[in-house]
């Protein structure tokens, strides 16, 4: 009798445990496919995060004053871009993930909205700076439930969940790049960043007159070579250069426009007592963190206007600086009063605008500093709350989503 029930109990363990096994296996295929389903997820993000970036770069020439490319070229371009660096990397069983460009890019303009206290995107307004791309591995077509491959972003086929009833899983991943623009610029403590703002000053009348159509175009800016040479490229340009008659782009020094005795050029951005080799330093190379700890580690308008002390006009001593970054872009700060003279001028600086150097001279007659707006693209700028259309100033590319 006392074996008759061992042997009973035997067998029931080993139905127990047969049963268990299923389970057991049945949790183990389901956490294969769980994982799979995971890391087909991190590497289509990780797609979709490259070619966000890969997109935002292209939106670079569309942006600022006098954008070098139209919005449908950028976004023409943003949308190649994506596609490429999509098909760079691989996906699950795919070794180059699929993007449709026209369904999976999406450009837009990305705003700083005061009401809210937050970024804002309105999709499909241009100058574009916002670019979002989404990455499908969703769609469902005649054939999948055979396991025949399609396009390349049908749903994600299963080892072992087909029995279990699930063939297939659904994922959809996103993720969107912009440059924002920007009102100033910061350097972090403790770093050998340097801001690139011209201590040179220019009055925004002047300015604004050249966005009105009032200026010159005999130089030629190649964004291919990043190059100068003489030539139109159908962008205006201005000379800086102190008391330019108007109408004379190419003043020598003495016209009418002049805003104060012996002064309209360079600025005191830091030391007060700064001198010409700290300017040459300023022009080569940018502000650095000791220059902007005199305005509190930062330049920008949150506050109101910038006050600064002038030097008298610009120099010869500085010519062969403004020479070595013609075709460089930088900011220009720009001025709305002036009080004083000489040495004791104070300038009122209300905001800075993106420009490149086109061409120097400033010996003999006929002195002149051109220059032509530009967009200014910078670690150091300080987001903020302005139209991406007033803009020349944004911050390199991120991921905003």
């Amino acid at each position: 009798m006392r074996t008759k029930a061992l042997s009973k109990r035997r067998g029931a363990v080993l139905v127990l445990a047969a049963a268990m096994m299923v389970v057991i296996f049945a949790f183990l295929a389901f956490t294969l496919d769980v994982g799979y389903i995971a890391l087909t997820r991190t590497q289509l993000q990780a797609a979709a995060d490259a070619a966000a970036l890969g997109a935002g770069l292209e939106l670079i020439d569309g942006l600022g004053l006098l954008p070098e490319r139209s919005a449908s070229e950028v976004d023409s371009l943003a949308r190649q871009a994506a596609e490429e660096l999509a098909a760079m990397h691989s996906a699950g069983e795919l070794s180059s993930v699929y993007l449709n460009p026209e369904r999976d890019v999406l450009l837009g303009r990305y705003e700083w909205d005061e009401q809210t206290g937050e970024w804002t995107a309105f999709w499909g307004v241009a100058p574009y700076n916002l670019v979002r791309v989404t990455l499908h591995r969703d769609q469902v077509y005649p054939g999948q439930e055979d396991g025949q491959p399609v396009v390349g972003d049908e749903e994600l086929r299963l080892f072992f969940a087909p029995a279990l009833g699930h063939r297939t899983a659904a994922i959809r991943v996103r993720a969107a790049a912009a440059l924002l623009p920007g009102v100033g610029f910061r350097v972090n403590p403790g770093s050998e960043q340097t801001v690139p703002v011209l201590p040179i000053a220019l009055d925004e009348p002047s300015w604004n007159a050249l966005l009105e159509g009032e200026g010159t175009d005999e130089y030629c800016y190649d964004c291919c070579c990043h190059c100068v040479c003489e030539g139109s490229d159908g962008v205006l340009e201005i000379n800086i250069y102190p008391e330019a008659a108007p109408g004379n782009p190419r003043g020598n020094g003495n016209g009418t426009n002049q805003w104060t005795p012996g002064n309209r050029g360079t600025i005191d951005l830091g030391n007060p007592n700064n001198a010409t080799p700290d300017l040459e330093r300023q022009i080569l190379y940018g502000l650095n963190e000791e220059d902007l700890s005199y305005f509190g580690g930062e330049l920008s308008f949150d506050d109101g206007p910038i006050e600064v002390n002038g030097d008298p006009g610009i120099s010869a001593a500085i010519k062969d600086e403004l020479a070595a970054i013609i075709g460089e872009p930088r900011a220009l700060p720009l001025f709305s009063e002036v009080t004083g003279q000489g040495n004791n001028t104070y300038y009122k600086l209300v905001r800075f605008v993106g420009i490149r150097i086109m061409a120097v001279k400033l010996t003999g007659n006929n002195k002149y500093v051109i220059v032509q707006p530009a967009t200014l693209v910078d670690e150091t700028v300080v987001p903020g709350a302005i139209s991406v259309s007033d803009a020349s100033l944004f911050t390199p590319v991120r991921l905003v989503e």
